[in-house]
């Protein structure tokens, strides 16, 4: 069989490029070893949400999956950052980042990865230029000038025009590519639940700085009633390898101790689910025939909303390069995709990795310096609108 794109990865990286590539009007296979998992209490559902900051609230509107998703989505109108590094899980430092302050419209919307990929997935089902085979993975890349040969888990292969790499950290495309990647290991695990709790969120997020990494809470839809939200707890890896092992009422205790006691007592709504905390990133983004994007491309941790987002503008990118080329995945046309994107890549994922290390402080006479950090970077001004623009993927980060 021949495409003019196959997509390796039917995470939602995945299945937005195959949206995105296939309402242009190419072909596009797109491919996944699991299934995805489409329900909330299904085993394996990934419980993580996503804010979709501006760019690419926007991006997923020009591809035709934005409508599919407002219904379900909370906007976040403010990000608040607490911290409690005090000798008490006590905050005593408390800033809000307002949107309305650099725009009129929220800085996102939150959606749970779950829904994403249900409401993905039948997006597909109505594009007759992409076929979406669950169930069935990449193996091997041979590629020449003009195309790549692509083999398939079931023993198959397919020839095409680009190979898009959106399978994961570990992408197994682009290590038949050869390209190598540069990685930080934390020491940390992250948590992942939902909670409900008696004190609304009133559409804000908020992360929570003490030790170990970011408590942070991003507001979900009501649940049977009572404001809910889907927490990230980040902590050095034993410790949160005894949390996940604790009975459930012993952890709601853990974690309305460690949330400050912002919301009130926090109860569990879903299952955990825990993984590492990585940073990462290629040291290309493109080879012959192929192009990197979300985490094949670059790994942060969980801070700021930045990953998916720098993912869909990678999408926005090569999109955009490809309806400026006569020969789609050629060589000038990954070259112009690395330029563009692996400058913003490296230094996002500097940023991050550093926001994350100043979360992880343990000592109290560093944590008192990071509170100062806080507070001076609050009441300048157009320090603090620069760094809401720059979140929200401007120039210059």
């Amino acid at each position: 069989m021949t495409y003019d794109i196959v997509v390796s990865g039917g995470g939602i990286a995945g299945l937005a490029a195959a949206a995105a590539f296939g309402a242009d009007g190419y072909s596009v296979l797109c491919l996944d070893p699991a299934p995805p998992v489409t329900d909330r209490n299904a085993e394996g559902a990934d419980l993580r949400t996503t804010a979709f900051l501006q760019p690419a609230q926007a991006f997923l509107e020009e591809i035709g999956l934005w409508p599919r998703l407002a219904a379900h989505a909370m906007p976040l109108q403010v990000m608040r950052i607490v911290d409690a590094g005090g000798e008490e899980p006590k905050a005593r430092v408390t800033k809000e980042f307002n949107a309305s302050d650099i725009s009129d419209q929220p800085f996102g919307w939150n959606l749970p990865n779950w829904l994403l990929r249900r409401e993905f997935v039948a997006h597909l089902e109505g594009l007759e230029t992409v076929t979406f085979r669950a169930g069935v993975g990449t193996t091997s890349l041979f590629t020449r000038e003009a195309e790549a040969r692509v083999g398939l888990s079931d023993g198959t292969k397919v020839r095409c025009k680009l190979v898009i790499a959106a399978d994961g950290r570990n992408s197994p495309m682009r290590k038949a590519a050869g390209i190598d990647v540069q990685t930080t290991r934390f020491g940390q695990k992250a948590l992942a639940f939902a909670v409900t709790h008696p004190i609304p969120h009133g559409n804000v997020s908020t992360e929570i700085h003490r030790t170990g990494g970011p408590f942070t809470f991003v507001p979900l839809p009501d649940l049977d009633g009572r404001p809910s939200s889907a927490i990230v707890w980040m902590e050095e890896g034993p410790k949160a390898e005894t949390l996940m092992a604790l009975e459930p009422e012993a952890f709601e205790d853990a974690m309305t101790t460690r949330s400050c006691s912002l919301f009130g007592p926090l109860e569990l709504a879903s299952r955990r689910t825990i993984w590492p905390i990585i940073s990462q990133h290629a040291d290309r983004l493109s080879g012959e025939r192929i192009a990197l994007v979300a985490e094949a491309a670059h790994v942060v941790p969980p801070i700021g909303a930045q990953g998916l987002n720098m993912s869909l503008k990678d999408l926005s990118v090569l999109r955009d390069l490809a309806r400026h080329s006569d020969d789609i995945g050629n060589r000038k046309m990954l070259d112009a995709y690395h330029q563009k994107r692996i400058a913003d890549i490296r230094a996002r994922v500097a940023g991050i990795t550093l926001l994350n290390r100043t979360s992880m402080l343990s000592a109290q006479p560093l944590r008192d310096i990071r509170a100062k950090g806080l507070d001076a970077l609050y009441a300048l001004t157009p320090v603090r609108k620069t760094l809401m623009q720059l979140g929200l993927g401007a120039k210059g980060a």
